[in-house]
């Protein structure tokens, strides 16, 4: 078991892909290879099923499954972070019950998306999640379509399982709940150098470091404005359509996974995938995740599933 305060010393924390095998099934082979190069750049959590790992596209047999693996096989080297929130109450309660019970050390909660709720209602939801184990609590308007404000996390800080918050409302904000004694990670990837050095975050949650692990560590140990000017176009390219949909194709392109896309996920566009391979290829070869020669993907290659 880990204490509140050890996990919260987790700077980067990674929103690990989750890779599929022909058949469109969770390769576990190639899960382990991934999070082995996270651990050997230096990352010192994992985030286990969340949306870049797809845990939307799973059922809760795969996802639960996948958080069991990952306890099983990296607990003592990682913080394992189990992303169990639901817009059902009921859902996230189970979720995050059993995630617990398989070792996990924090859950991810998010407020209810698309049925959204009422203050009381977003209140009554994270408490009874929160009575289960230490949780962080994801604020992310853009797919929740719901902001979580400071005055209503004001509501929840106090409970004895709320590790902090991944943010993505902006730095401002981020170091207003730093200053009120709030622990916050950046989910902004292009705004996380900044979040960290100058606005006094935690950490960061990252897409990104999926793919350049070590460099991630190294932008977010110190202060490296020039390092971070050069990869915050790769950053932006990473994001140019809706997170996971182009790590996932990067990841392909450089031969990590294979390109097995779980619907209604496809890959970036072979002009977009051109693109990448320009910033790509403004990185050290050994800097990226995968073992090819960054290259477009071939259309016979691509199985969608």
């Amino acid at each position: 078991m880990r204490t509140m305060e050890q996990i919260r010393q987790a700077r980067v924390i990674t929103a690990i892909k989750t890779p599929y095998n022909d058949a469109g099934e969770i390769c576990l082979k190639t899960f382990d290879e991934l999070v082995e190069r996270q651990i050997a750049a230096g990352v010192e959590g994992i985030v286990v099923g969340g949306t870049t790992g797809e845990g939307q596209l799973m059922n809760w047999e795969e996802h639960l499954m996948l958080i069991a693996h990952s306890v099983s096989s990296f607990s003592q080297r990682l913080v394992i972070i189990g992303n169990t929130g639901s817009n059902n109450t009921r859902e996230a309660i189970k979720a995050t019950e059993y995630g617990f019970a398989t070792g996990m050390h924090a859950a991810l909660q998010i407020n209810p998306y698309y049925g959204r709720t009422s203050q009381a209602g977003l209140l009554e939801h994270f408490n009874r999640v929160l009575d289960i184990g230490p949780a962080f609590i994801y604020n992310v308007p853009g797919r929740t379509g719901q902001d979580l404000t400071p005055d209503f996390i004001a509501n929840i800080a106090s409970h004895k399982h709320f590790i902090g918050m991944k943010e993505c409302g902006g730095n401002e904000r981020i170091a207003q709940y730093e200053l009120d004694g709030i622990a916050c990670w950046s989910g902004n990837d292009d705004e996380a150098h900044d979040a960290c050095h100058e606005h006094g975050a935690h950490g960061v949650i990252s897409v990104t470091s999926n793919l350049i692990p070590e460099l991630f560590c190294s932008l977010m140990a110190k202060p490296q404005p020039e390092l971070n000017k050069q990869l915050v176009p790769l950053m932006n390219w990473l994001f140019c359509e809706p997170n996971p949909i182009a790590i996932n194709t990067a990841l392909a392109m450089t031969g990590a996974v294979k390109p097995v896309f779980r619907l209604p996920y496809v890959p970036l566009s072979n002009a977009q995938q051109k693109q990448g391979l320009e910033l790509l290829a403004s990185v050290a070869a050994e800097q990226l995740v995968g073992d090819v020669t960054p290259a477009i993907i071939k259309e016979n290659d691509v199985k969608l599933v």
